[in-house]
């Protein structure tokens, strides 16, 4: 037990030792300022000299806005067309068919809005084609995206006024080539030299030890799951993802990858702190953040290593914890924690099977999802928590009598109506798709039969942790769920476009009006934002404001599962 807490201990604490350096490098590149990496700089002029873009040219928050949604409409169109026509397209070693429609419409938005919720087996589903220019492609895009969304914010933070927050197309070129590019690399050697696949051949014929004749699949794995970890992607390459062992062979793999999913969310965090020259922010926010995962990560690694009471009843050793799902190369306890890192990161990629997880993991994972403001996605994560950080100094500014002010700069009705908006939509598109497919299923059961594979009150978790994934851009789920239907398909991929684009759109908007407003310079009266104690506020904004709205749903499943296990 002690080398298994101490081993996800190794794994935390090596990570924010590598998120501070990498913080400070990304407020170096953000800035302009020079760098170890200004090599790059004659690659990055000729991509903006191809594209017409002038790179040093000051964007408005609109501006920003409307550069991220043209190119996020041309990438969805043009990887709907890979998707539908696969089956007749070359790298495609294992004829594997083309989607249908719906199902290509739901994974093009899935890996578009960063999220990568699978209603599809990765090898059997995607051709190798399919993998590379369309799974990969928008991987790497999809999070440069939200590195460069946060960039905009910070600017807007900054003192004085200011109608330009800076170049979107620079923020995201350099997110691509200075961070994400060098990053997977490194990872991508780490899992290549551990046996994860690395190839273009097909399916590899076996025979096994009881002489049996099948065949494995394989292909240019490595390279996917480096940045499917580090971009908080999540779409795994084979259908059991990171616990399939070629995604993820050995401990050392299992802890190098669980390194590069939640390190750019916090190096983000510190970011912030180094951008701004306000270093006690980024302490305050990392604080937040860091309180929130423990108290989910906890009861998670509590009950998975104590094992399953039902299980127990029947005379089986509980020793190893609860071991249904998991795979004995890693443990329970390096599954519980990437369980929930995978979830409050909105990462998605999983290493055991969450739907055999015990019940209160399960809400913790959920509720590392519904709260979606502990570290969250690369840059997104942080736009997350910015809304709740608005929502906090408002309320704080009315109980001192004083007007709400955020660094200087005022907090009015406009930017809490935008927060407001953006926080309430997370529990809507949870709550409201999670009551319309149990009204679908309890009206008419028989022919819905096939969703659920364990009706009651885990059925209900398995609808409800189905929508929090795709509202969270997580992508991971309880496979229990047969989703790969129309219903599940549309309804999933319309909460995935509002969920991705708004709280994107929201906080830029907030950004874009705080940086036109008059800079009032801080003095003995002003609210700081940087203390313990607002901290402790923001925390239980969080709790309060995103945590309760889901406690009815959350006793109807799997609390309620809990409590008939014991």
């Amino acid at each position: 037990m002690f080398s298994e807490l101490l081993g996800i201990a190794i794994i935390f604490g090596a990570t924010v030792l590598l998120a501070i350096p990498l913080g400070l490098y990304l407020a170096t590149v953000y800035r302009g300022d020079k760098s170890w990496s200004d090599f790059l700089a004659p690659l990055e002029r000729l991509l903006f000299r191809a594209g017409g873009i002038d790179a040093r040219r000051g964007m408005s928050w609109q501006q920003h806005l409307m550069a991220l949604l043209t190119i996020n409409l041309v990438w969805f169109l043009f990887a709907m067309l890979i998707l539908c026509t696969q089956g007749v397209l070359p790298l495609n070693p294992d004829a594997n068919p083309s989607m249908s429609p719906d199902l290509a419409f739901n994974t093009a938005i899935s890996f578009l809005v960063n999220c990568n919720l699978q209603h599809y087996s990765g090898e059997s589903g995607l051709s190798y084609l399919s993998q590379v220019v369309v799974i990969m492609f928008l991987q790497f895009v999809s999070a440069a995206t939200g590195m460069a969304a946060c960039v905009v914010v910070f600017n807007a933070l900054k003192e004085g006024t200011n109608e330009k927050l800076g170049n979107f197309y620079d923020y995201f070129v350099k997110s691509l080539t200075r961070v994400l590019l060098p990053i997977a690399l490194l990872v991508a050697l780490v899992l290549v030299f551990q046996g994860t696949p690395m190839t273009f051949a097909g399916k590899q014929p076996l025979i096994t030890l009881q002489g049996d004749t099948t065949a494995v699949s394989r292909g240019p794995v490595a390279a996917m799951v480096a940045i499917k970890e580090l971009g908080t992607n999540g779409g795994g390459f084979f259908g059991a993802n990171s616990a399939h062992p070629l995604e993820n062979p050995t401990y050392l793999t299992n802890m190098v990858e669980n390194f590069a999913l939640v390190l750019i969310p916090i190096a983000m965090v510190f970011a912030l702190g180094f951008y701004l020259k306000r270093r006690r922010l980024s302490y305050m926010v990392f604080g937040v953040m860091t309180a929130g995962f423990l108290l989910l990560l906890a009861p998670t690694v509590y009950y998975e290593m104590q094992g399953n009471p039902a299980i127990a009843q029947m005379g089986t050793d509980m020793q190893l914890g609860a071991m249904e799902g998991k795979e004995i190369r890693l443990g329970a306890a390096a599954s519980a924690y990437w369980g929930i890192t995978n979830t409050i990161i909105s990462c998605g990629s999983v290493n055991s099977m969450h739907d055999s997880h015990m019940p209160i993991s399960g809400m913790s994972e959920m509720l590392g999802m519904m709260t979606n403001a502990f570290y969250g996605g690369v840059g997104v994560g942080f736009l997350n928590f910015f809304v709740f950080v608005i929502i906090a100094v408002f309320i704080s500014g009315l109980m001192v009598g004083r007007t709400p002010e955020l660094l200087g700069k005022k907090i009015e009705a406009r930017e809490m109506k935008i927060a407001i908006i953006v926080a309430l939509l997370h529990p809507l598109m949870i709550l409201g798709g999670t009551a319309m497919a149990a009204h679908l299923y309890v009206s008419n059961p028989t022919e819905y039969a096939g969703w659920l594979a364990n009706p009651g009150y885990h059925g209900f978790s398995e609808m409800l942790y189905e929508y929090t994934s795709a509202a969270a851009n997580n992508g991971s789920g309880f496979e229990g769920l047969g989703d790969n239907t129309p219903f599940w398909n549309i309804s999933t991929g319309v909460v995935l476009l509002l969920s991705r684009f708004l709280p994107v759109i929201g906080p830029v908007a907030i950004a874009g009006l705080l940086a036109r407003k008059k800079y009032t310079p801080e003095s003995a009266g002003t609210l700081r934002v940087d203390t313990a104690t607002f901290g402790l506020m923001v925390f239980f904004v969080i709790w309060i404001i995103a945590a309760l709205a889901f406690f009815p749903a959350l006793a109807l499943g799997p609390l309620a599962e809990h409590f008939s296990l014991y």
